[in-house]
């Protein structure tokens, strides 16, 4: 019996790396973050419920600009990951999955979810 050639699967190397990959990679991190933002906000809540002291070590960790760097990150990440599963929602009817079409959806996916994290931040931090 002489071996068969069988194809390889398409590796990384044979793929053009397109926007709508990354943003693939960027929705799944996105989720991972949003477990340890949770976290954070839980943290929060349990030290509201224990009182002043822990809620004023919570509350300079948050204020300081490393916890308000994470905060910052925390909420472009909802932002992002809410409007991943929107676009996944449009893609599921079947619209937008012409190459114009993917391009220009998750063009605005990215350029949303920073629009919303800047004005969030702009309404109800920065300017209050």
């Amino acid at each position: 019996m002489a071996p068969r050639f069988r194809p390889l699967s398409p590796h990384l190397q044979v793929y053009r790396f397109t926007l709508t990959m990354a943003m693939s990679i960027i929705h799944r991190i996105t989720g991972i973050a949003n477990y340890a933002g949770t976290l954070l906000l839980v943290a929060w809540l349990a030290a509201a419920a224990l009182g002043e002291g822990p809620l004023g070590v919570v509350n300079a960790f948050f204020g300081h600009w490393l916890g308000q760097l994470i905060l910052f990150g925390y909420t472009w990440s909802l932002f992002h990951h809410m409007l991943g599963g929107i676009r996944h929602f449009i893609w599921d009817f079947g619209k937008a999955l012409d190459p114009v079409g993917r391009e220009l959806i998750v063009r605005l996916h990215l350029a949303t979810s920073i629009g919303l994290t800047l004005a969030a931040w702009a309404i109800f931090v920065w300017f209050k």
